[in-house]
């Protein structure tokens, strides 16, 4: 992936542990972090951007968090796009998917019973589309590769 913008999203918590898990993947890229909380700059290096979190019960929030999504991927139009999730790394894959950008959906690894309802709302649009457990692959994906921690 050398040489590549990649952007690699995460919501604070344990999603944001999962994608710096990964971070190793992304030397020789250029790295765009995007995440819900301030407190994370300091940890990464390059890019760095918050986002509003939101969920289902938040409306107004997600309706927030789409139109910062939006303006995020088209200011920085990212060749690559890796989320760890929840509901920021949805609406940025879709954006950068549509925009050309290749996309990479790795569900929490907290997801063992089955697939997080992000995860479940991405599969159209993850080129690849990945579980953290073995159990919760198929044959029509999700994928399993491993997990992070």
């Amino acid at each position: 992936m050398s040489g590549k913008r990649v952007m690699a999203v995460a919501s604070s918590g344990g999603h944001w542990m999962q994608l710096r898990r990964l971070a190793a993947a992304f030397d020789g890229c250029e790295t765009h972090y995007v995440t819900t909380e301030e407190g994370h700059r300091e940890e990464v290096s390059g890019a760095f951007s918050v986002i509003r979190d939101a969920n289902a019960d938040d409306p107004v929030g997600c309706f927030i968090l789409l139109w910062q999504s939006l303006w995020l991927a088209l200011r920085e139009r990212p060749d690559v796009l890796v989320t760890t999730g929840a509901a920021p790394g949805v609406f940025l894959l879709i954006f950068t998917r549509v925009l050309g950008a290749k996309t990479v959906w790795i569900d929490s690894i907290a997801n063992g019973q089955q697939l997080s309802l992000s995860g479940r709302l991405v599969r159209p649009f993850a080129g690849l589309w990945l579980t953290q457990w073995p159990e919760l692959a198929g044959e029509d994906g999700p994928e399993y590769a491993g997990a992070v921690f």
